[in-house]
């Protein structure tokens, strides 16, 4: 395996969620700025679930239209729109329009949503072209989606976002000592939001050049699984990409030719699993990408704050660490069993369960002052997101040997997850803001 395909798939994957990533850890920077406020973390979810027409217009396409739709002019078309769209963030987040009696971030607001549209349609086309490389470049890919929360969080830590300290009112001279309240007084950061936009730019960019590379760059070519992946002789495969469960005419061939003697159990993909499990294979992706991509990150400051400020810091930095490192562990051990998928699931869900109680029972859960409970709150994140991340790899290797349509399916299946697990927090996060 080449070196440098790995790194160009890390730097591709790491273009899929960086924008949108990006917007949520720069929000105690941009928040005392705009007319929103902190209402603006709602909109952003809201506009974030509105976004999925992407992947909606994506898979109808797959499965109306199959072995039409090309992902390579959708993929510059979004990483292109990308750019565009970090590029402008940086220089109009803070500009406001008079609209219904109020003003509003207009501008701001309608990036975000071009940025979410972006990333969310990622899931549907960045997945489905992994497919023209080797098995292992895919487990590389998902380590870079990993980074994408990552690398921004890092430069968001060495900008100084989120610092605060808190001081008395002041009446005339003196501090009010009785009576006074307390306020939120946010420290400088080291670089502006506008800086930190122009780096998801470069981001952005960097994610284009990978891409370009990937198709074009000799080395790659060479370890390229298929030279042209809609030529005629690759009829069978755009079959495969009908994006349902119905029989196959006799002429339509799997991708991965079954051993002699083995008979099909689906019409899905190769047919090697039957319809319950690939039901549950999806039940499971579903389930895994509400909590780690909405239900549980919307509560982190309520199950970690509580134990302070150390420990909030350190789950969430530990936690994006977590991500990348179950995708290292998953190649090399890429363990493809249903039944420890299972068992890891219900593990990670159980460290779920722990982080969700203490959420509800902040501002005072268990031990809190305690080393123990600090600990504890730590080790379930890290444990949360490495398990559920490994799980996750571990079906996106699966679908990747069932054939082009079953990757579109992850794709499909990682926002509608997502999406239903940001619908079923967001009542009570706007709630909270």
């Amino acid at each position: 395996m080449s070196l440098l395909t790995h790194v160009l798939a890390c730097l591709f994957g790491m273009g899929s969620w960086v924008a949108i990533n990006g917007m949520w850890v720069e929000l105690p920077l941009i928040v005392p700025e705009i007319p929103e406020g902190w209402y603006l973390p709602s909109y952003l979810t809201v506009l974030i679930q509105m976004a999925n027409v992407g992947p909606l217009f994506i898979t109808l396409m797959h499965r109306f239209q199959p072995g039409l739709l090309d992902e390579r002019p959708v993929i510059y078309s979004i990483v292109g729109l990308g750019i565009v769209a970090t590029f402008l963030l940086a220089f109009f987040w803070k500009y406001t329009v008079p609209l219904g009696g109020a003003t509003h971030s207009v501008a701001l607001l309608v990036l975000c949503f071009l940025l979410s549209v972006v990333d969310c349609t990622s899931s549907v086309t960045f997945l489905p072209f992994m497919m023209r490389l080797r098995p292992q470049y895919l487990t590389t890919y998902f380590a870079g989606e990993g980074l994408s929360g990552l690398v921004p969080a890092v430069v968001a830590l060495v900008q100084g976002v989120g610092v605060v300290s808190c001081r008395n009112t002041t009446a005339g001279n003196s501090t009010v000592a009785a009576g006074g309240e307390l306020q939120a007084h946010y420290q400088p950061a080291n670089f502006s939001a506008q800086g930190f936009f122009l780096f998801l730019s470069a981001m952005m960019v960097a994610c284009l050049a990978a891409f370009l590379l990937l198709n074009h760059h000799p080395a790659v070519t060479r370890e390229r699984r298929r030279e042209h992946y809609f030529s005629g002789a690759l009829e069978d495969e755009k079959n495969d990409q009908a994006l349902s469960l119905s029989p196959r005419r006799p002429e339509e061939k799997p991708m991965i030719s079954h051993q002699k003697g083995c008979t099909r159990r689906s019409a899905f993909g190769t047919g090697l699993y039957s319809v319950p499990e690939v039901v549950f294979i999806f039940g499971v992706l579903a389930w895994i990408n509400a909590l780690t991509n909405a239900v549980l990150p919307s509560v982190q400051s309520y199950s970690c704050l509580p134990y302070g400020n150390q420990a909030y810091h350190l789950a969430a930095t530990t936690a994006s660490v977590a991500n990348p490192a179950a995708c290292f562990i998953a190649m090399f051990l890429p363990l493809r069993s249903l039944v420890l998928m299972g068992l890891l699931t219900i593990v990670g869900t159980v460290f779920g369960t722990y982080i969700m109680a203490m959420a509800a029972l902040s501002p005072c859960p268990l031990l809190v002052h305690h080393t123990a409970g600090t600990a504890l709150i730590v080790i379930a994140w890290i444990l949360f997101v490495l398990t559920l991340s490994y799980v996750k790899v571990i079906i996106g290797v699966i679908l990747r040997d069932e054939g082009h349509s079953a990757l579109v399916w992850c794709g499909a299946v990682v926002q509608l997850g997502s999406m239903l697990g940001a619908l079923s927090m967001f009542p009570l996060t706007a709630e909270a803001y």
